[in-house]
């Protein structure tokens, strides 16, 4: 058999050591192409040496790190990656967090607390109340200091962010995961949200609600607008929500006219409200006030002059707490509206009766006298109340310091009136037919188991009863009060004023039921207003915001609690306690005026209620505690404090007499005392033996001078008397020609605010809701005395086990030697 050719030859491959398996290796050579056949190269030259082994390997690895920038490509590779997986957590949290809140379709704005701003009768704000401390302003009333500092200071790319910075988020973000409380970064939109909708607390949720919170907040409002918000919300410490409050807390000013210093120290507030507050911190407040001004210089706010300007004024000077007499008459006035319209919804304005000139003075009156001698008489708190004619307070202060107290002494502490209360037994004896000129015999006087003593403890025989008002003696007015019955004596006093419950005792004619120093003194205003109830108030009217009045005091119209002849009369006799009586400290220069002094049991308690033709004002010195006094009688401090307040408050004003006292008014003199006549054997033992005799009199005028002419009045505008209690006949008249004034009934005026019936106009005026009711027997007819009575009082049964002499009797020598 042919042998075959080369190419069918199988060619095994071989193992043999002769040949290192590293040197195996197909140059680019010996590469096969296309048909399968080897290409050759052109050889290589001589001077082409092949590399190093090493030299391959240290190639291999350059090109594997990537060069000099491979780390930096590494690091931005990682970052991408790690931000990405960042995001998707983000926008996890974002969707769990978010798919927990409410639909946005249900957002809205809530409402701010209701602020209740309270006025003087000038209109200028005594205070504001509600939670916020503060009216609402819009940012064009604001002084344009207060948005730029807080701009400045907060969030200085306020009007050109979508409602949350970025950076700030990132530094909340990183703050959280080391642990570290979230702060800063906040947005003024952020904290608009947060203030708006979420509770203080820092977790993941409550952040990514804000987020969430503030893209809402800046697709549904202007930039403006959510400024106005916050400006209006934000907290600036010490109770102060918004800057309206924030600046009269600690300016004692409307945000409206606050200069370029104080709106600086109102926007430091914002980083820690208590820690920087000007009242408990003015160093930190100030310090923090500069940092405000450099930020404002920075944004171009303010001009280098300005700086200067503001950084040279004095620190802002703030008080600790409220302060100020006013704070009383605006806690008041909370309580009343309350009763009136009950809770308000909304923001209303309360225009009120006080006098803010009467008010400083007032306070100014109370304190003098207490820092001169009050810790040397033991004396540490007085109050005082000011009333008109018609009861509208002009003036209240409830305390010494409203910053250390805000109890209201004024109207809500109840004590005893002491001999203050005397003008009401007097007046129940003239309405029982008693005259000033009325004799009664001060002397040692047992009823029941008491024994009244007069202040001196000294007895002064027979005197008037006009001279025992005056000289406060004690047991003329128990007399008269066993004489007329304690029960009349209650009766007539609540219907002058006093609501306080009185016991119809024996002691009555003391003062020793408790009452309030506002209803007192509101009593004693019917006597000068000629007999006319004069209900306590000092809510005047109430509105709302766009002017629609919820409510309107009336009291034009009162019911007549006094006639003429009692009141004129009361007013003569209290005007000799003043000139010549226990009251001598309160004579006031050109004035005619007319008061009660009262005196408590071991001085725990002085008064002096007093009056003029225009106002009638009630001043009390004592202690909280019921501790003594060192001798201070209601003739003492408080009738000096009377006199240094009333004489401020009557400037202004033409002085004019008391009602019933005046041109041809004067009372009849006390009736002289007469002379004794010859006496027979007869008369001499009429006067040993007991129940013989009778007490001579001066004859009586015929009648009382007659009263000044009433102010001309509409007839149209007179109501007819109604009673508010119930249906009754309307009492005789007392003189013919004038109406009888009665409270007027209910008219039906819902309480609920939103739901305020505008009341209707009747008789061509409009009626509005009184807001005290009238007790009986304010509705019955006024008493007056029985025709032809004019020997005394007119006794009635026996009241305990003193004995009741016939009318006309006096006291014999057989009385004397039985201790009778």
């Amino acid at each position: 058999m042919a042998p075959r050719g080369k190419s069918d030859r199988r060619v095994e491959p071989s193992f043999e050591g002769s040949r290192d398996s590293s040197d195996f290796r197909i140059d680019a050579d010996e590469r096969i192409v296309g048909n399968g056949r080897p290409v050759k190269r052109a050889p290589k030259q001589a001077s082409e040496e092949p590399a190093p082994r090493s030299r391959g390997k240290k190639a291999r690895r350059a090109r594997k790190s990537g060069g000099l920038f491979g780390p930096i490509r590494r690091l931005i590779y990682w970052c991408f990656v790690l931000g990405i997986w960042a995001g998707i957590g983000v926008g996890g949290l974002v969707l769990y967090y978010g798919a927990q809140m409410p639909a946005a379709s249900t957002w809205a704005i809530p409402d701010r607390p209701p602020n209740m701003k309270i006025t003087a009768i000038d209109g200028s704000v005594i205070a504001n109340r509600g939670s916020t401390g503060g009216e609402a302003l819009a940012l064009e009333e604001m002084s344009p200091y207060l948005p730029q500092a807080v701009i400045a200071i907060e969030d200085r790319r306020f009007y050109s962010h979508f409602g949350v910075d970025p950076f700030g988020l990132a530094r909340a973000f990183v703050n959280n995961l080391t642990g570290q409380p979230i702060q800063g970064g906040s947005t003024i939109t952020q904290q608009l949200a947060k203030n708006l909708f979420l509770s203080p607390e820092r977790t993941f949720e409550r952040k990514i609600q804000e987020v969430l919170l503030s893209f809402w907040l800046e697709t549904k409002f202007t930039k403006d607008q959510i400024l106005a918000m916050y400006l209006n919300r934000v907290f600036f410490g010490s109770n102060a929500y918004g800057v309206e409050a924030a600046s009269r807390r600690y300016f004692n000013k409307s945000a409206r006219d606050v200069n370029l210093g104080e709106a600086a120290t109102l926007a430091g507030l914002l980083k820690a409200p208590s820690r920087l507050s000007p009242a408990r911190h003015p160093e930190a407040a100030e310090a923090r006030a500069q940092v405000v001004l450099g930020a404002m210089r920075e944004e171009g706010f303010v001009t280098d002059s300005d700086l200067k300007t503001a950084m040279s004024q004095p620190p802002a000077k703030a008080k600790s707490y409220w302060s100020g007499a006013q704070h009383y008459a605006a806690d008041m006035v909370m309580d009343e509206v309350k009763t009136l319209i009950g809770e308000p919804k909304a923001d209303v304005v309360v225009e009120t009766t006080i006098d803010l000139r009467l008010e400083e003075a007032a306070e100014k009156a109370l304190n003098t006298i207490l820092t001169k001698e009050g810790a040397k008489l033991n004396a540490s708190q007085a109050a005082l109340v000011s009333v008109d004619a018609t009861g509208a307070i002009r003036a209240v202060v409830g305390g010494r310091d409203y910053a250390q107290s805000q109890f209201n002494r004024a109207a809500k502490a109840k004590r005893q009136p002491g001999s203050a209360f005397k003008p009401f037994v007097y007046a129940a004896a003239l309405e029982a037919g008693a005259l000033p000129d009325t004799v009664m015999n001060d002397a040692p006087v047992k009823i029941g188991n008491w024994s009244p003593e007069n202040y001196d403890q000294k007895f002064r025989g027979p005197v008037t009863i006009a001279s025992a008002l005056a000289q406060s003696l004690n047991t003329v007015a128990a007399q008269l009060a066993n004489q007329v019955g304690p029960d009349k004596v209650v009766s007539l006093a609540h219907r002058l004023g006093i609501d306080s419950e009185i016991q119809p005792n024996a002691s009555i004619a003391l003062g020793t039921s408790e009452v309030s120093l506002v209803e007192l003194t509101a009593s004693y205003a019917a006597f000068m207003n000629g007999g006319y109830k004069a209900t306590p108030h000092i809510v005047k009217r109430i509105s709302d915001m766009d002017g629609k009045v919820l409510y309107e005091a009336d009291y034009t119209n009162p019911p007549r609690v006094l006639s003429e002849p009692v009141a004129a009369t009361m007013n003569s006799m209290m005007n000799r306690v003043i000139n010549e009586g226990t009251g001598k400290a309160a004579r006031l220069d050109g004035w005619q005026a007319a008061g009660k002094s009262g005196t408590t049991q071991s001085f725990r308690d002085a008064l002096f209620v007093g009056y003029t033709s225009i106002m009638t004002t009630g001043i009390w010195f004592g202690n909280d505690d019921g501790a003594y006094m060192k001798k201070v009688t209601g003739g003492g401090l408080p009738a000096r404090a009377w006199k240094d307040y009333m004489t401020v408050a009557m400037k202004g004003y033409s002085p004019t007499p008391l009602f019933g006292t005046g041109r041809s008014l004067e009372l009849p003199p006390p009736a002289p005392v007469e002379q004794q006549p010859e006496q027979s054997i007869g008369d001499f033992l009429s006067g040993i033996l007991p129940g013989g005799g009778t007490r001579r009199n001066e004859p009586a005028p015929d009648e009382y001078p007659p009263a000044p002419p009433r102010p001309v009045q509409d007839s149209a505008s007179i109501e007819p008397p109604v009673s508010r209690n119930r249906a009754a006949p309307a009492p005789a008249r007392i003189y013919p020609d004038e109406p009888v004034y009665q409270a007027r009934p209910e008219p039906n005026y819902r309480r609920t605010y939103g739901d305020v019936v505008p009341p209707a106009d009747v008789g061509g005026r409009r009626d509005y809701r009184e807001y005290r009711e009238y007790r009986e027997p304010y509705d019955a007819p006024v008493p007056v005395a029985p025709a032809g009575a004019r020997r005394g009082p007119i006794p009635p049964g026996e009241v305990g086990v003193v004995d009741n002499y016939p009318e006309g009797r006096r006291t014999t020598l057989f009385d004397i030697l039985m201790g009778e």
